[in-house]
């Protein structure tokens, strides 16, 4: 859901030639799946775009990406793990994993800083999931951004 909605804010107020957002999964449970047809109801009823197939992120990714978003502290934990040491170039891997609510300044997403996982929920669930990933988004293009800025002209991803 989280990549739908920051796609579609891409192309609202760019800069979404510059910014490849992909979706990806801490497990491989459910790769190759469509996305749950509750995600993509609350999707579409918003109008996004509902296109997706479940994949796993592999470590070796890590260098392709300037941005890593995890969407609760357990996903963040996996991709800490997960991530390669610094080579000490760059501040490393690990410091481009950030959870989704960091991007939202409310005092609500810095005490519940998860977004929870929906799927043993209802429909209300995915609906106020998709609440919190749109709070989140004004703070996550502007970090967004400001990484463009700083790479002068090399696309990213996030």
């Amino acid at each position: 859901m989280a990549a739908a909605v920051l796609r579609r804010r891409l192309a609202e107020d760019g800069p979404a030639d510059r910014v490849v957002v992909e979706s990806a999964g801490t497990d491989g449970w459910h790769a190759g799946d469509p996305a749950d047809t509750r995600a993509v109801a609350t999707l579409l009823a918003s109008g996004y775009d509902a296109g997706h197939a479940a994949r796993r992120f592999e470590a070796e990714e890590f260098p392709h990406h300037d941005l890593v978003i995890a969407l609760d502290t357990g996903h963040l934990r996996r991709l800490r793990a997960l991530a390669p040491a610094s080579d000490g170039t760059d501040p490393g891997p690990t410091d481009r994993i950030r959870l989704l609510r960091s991007f939202d300044p409310s005092p609500e997403a810095e005490r519940s800083p998860d977004v929870p996982d929906p799927y043993w929920g209802d429909a209300e669930a995915f609906e106020e999931c998709l609440e919190m990933i749109e709070a989140a988004m004004p703070g996550l293009l502007a970090t967004i951004r400001e990484l463009i800025a700083d790479r002068a002209g090399t696309p990213g991803r996030a």
